[in-house]
């Protein structure tokens, strides 16, 4: 009693600060509110929708058959900054400027300030927006949050944290790493996954009829994994390390039902369009007990440019508007996410060019083609280039085995139509593929170099 009486006095006090005048965009209807949520560290097929039968996943199950669930889509990078980086510009990490993870030691470090985000998009467009969630895109002020498009901000800006010290995993003991609006906040023995919900739903409530973009970024299941004493108890009889991930699974598929709910309790669930997305494959580190994510015929996973680094579960729902419990097999991208939403809601895209292409025809079209006739990804020496269905990698490595990350040197070539286990090399035998493939990842590299030029203050 006394714990529901603290979070409807925090929720009304949260409510209070964020009320704000509505703000009128272009065109006269009302706009959708856009939901964003970002898992951390999920497998590829970890969902119970994806096929997956030793997890239970029931409210991100119910959100694909409200929605198009993707069966072939991809994140932008297979580390957490640049793919985060990717999926709120719409642009590729070497065009966005953050290839690799943000170093928490250094100010000049994460997403530069001119680099337009979606919050900034819909910003301009008369939308309230607000982070809630892992940021780990930059620590200066004008790379956190609220430099960076989003009116309100709530979490932690580094990697991960202990979900219950708030305490950065990496550096803890030393290092708190919780706060609202750039400024340090404590609230020791709180589960951050239920702050989190409080602090959105509050958000949620303020608006009125002012439409929102909420950008919900998991710290889940990203280690350390941290379940609900009932799900450890349910999932006992699976061996180490999945009986701890799916633990932790199952704690964050329940809290993305409280959300959902607080959605519904408001009556937005029919004006609200929600993505889901992991940011990359499972993780094999140490950290993460060598495993526990599932990525089924794919090889590969965090760190790695082969399929289970780079395929995630992914999801978009808009009830009435976009169909419900389709599933759409062709190839799309995290970085496709900026035009469509922006399509569905009506809002202008960004002066700057995308990656991204608008997924729209194919949520309404089952037979429409993928709107990418080619994309590259780079990771340290690592890079891909996929066109149709052929897959080159320059030195790929292969983390599926957490005790023995494997580098493979040299160009390979693989026919993911036949071979999405990337287990037979083609170089040899399509050298003509394989000159064409190189010379289109060649062409990426001018607009990359530029980025990383770029990367400056915001005009």
């Amino acid at each position: 009693m006394l714990r529901l009486q603290y979070l409807n006095l925090f929720s009304l006090i949260l409510s209070l600060a964020w009320s704000a005048p509505a703000q009128e965009g272009a065109g006269s209807a009302r706009r959708p509110n856009v939901l964003l949520i970002l898992t951390d560290d999920q497998g590829t097929l970890d969902l119970g929708a994806c096929g997956t039968r030793d997890i239970q996943t029931p409210h991100l199950d119910a959100l694909a058959a409200r929605g198009v669930r993707f069966s072939q889509f991809y994140a932008a990078a297979p580390v957490c900054s640049p793919s985060r980086a990717a999926f709120l510009s719409g642009r590729i990490p070497g065009r966005a400027g953050l290839r690799g993870n943000v170093d928490p030691n250094r100010a000049d470090s994460g997403l530069p300030p001119s680099t337009v985000t979606i919050a900034e998009v819909f910003q301009a467009a008369g939308y309230a927006t607000a982070q809630v969630g892992k940021w780990h895109l930059g620590h200066a002020p004008a790379r956190q949050p609220t430099g960076q498009g989003f009116e309100h901000s709530f979490g932690h800006l580094g990697g991960c944290i202990d979900n219950w010290s708030h305490f950065f995993y990496w550096n803890g003991p030393n290092r708190h790493d919780l706060q609202r609006n750039g400024k340090e906040l404590h609230l020791p023995g709180r589960f951050f996954p239920d702050l989190m919900v409080d602090e959105a739903s509050a958000f949620m409530r303020a608006q009125g009829e002012r439409p929102w973009l909420l950008y919900f970024a998991l710290n889940t299941p990203h280690y350390p994994y941290q379940g609900d004493p009932k799900w450890l108890r349910y999932y006992r009889d699976l061996p180490t390390p999945r009986r701890e991930y799916a633990a932790f699974l199952s704690t964050m598929d329940a809290r993305i039902g409280l959300l959902l709910q607080s959605v519904d309790a408001l009556g937005l669930r029919d004006d609200t369009v929600i993505v889901f997305q992991s940011d990359h494959g499972h993780s094999t580190e140490q950290r993460a007990f060598w495993g526990g994510g599932f990525a089924g015929p794919y090889r590969g996973a965090k760190f790695s440019l082969l399929e289970g680094g780079l395929r995630v579960p992914a999801i978009l729902s808009w009830p009435g508007r976009v169909p419900a419990g389709e599933v759409r097999g062709q190839f799309a991208t995290a970085t496709d996410w900026l035009p469509t939403v922006a399509e569905l809601a009506d809002v202008a895209l960004p002066q700057s060019p995308l990656d991204g292409r608008s997924l729209v025809p194919l949520l309404h079209d089952a037979d429409a083609p993928t709107p990418h006739a080619s994309y590259f990804w780079q990771q340290g020496e690592q890079w891909a280039l996929r066109a149709g269905p052929w897959k080159l990698l320059s030195d790929a490595q292969d983390t599926s085995d957490g005790h023995n990350w494997v580098k493979e040197a040299g160009l390979r070539l693989y026919h993911l139509e036949r071979d999405p286990g990337e287990a037979r090399n083609q170089a040899s035998a399509r050298p003509e593929v394989v000159a064409r493939l190189h010379q289109l990842a060649h062409s990426w590299q001018p607009a990359l170099k530029n980025a990383d030029d770029a990367d400056g203050e915001r005009p």
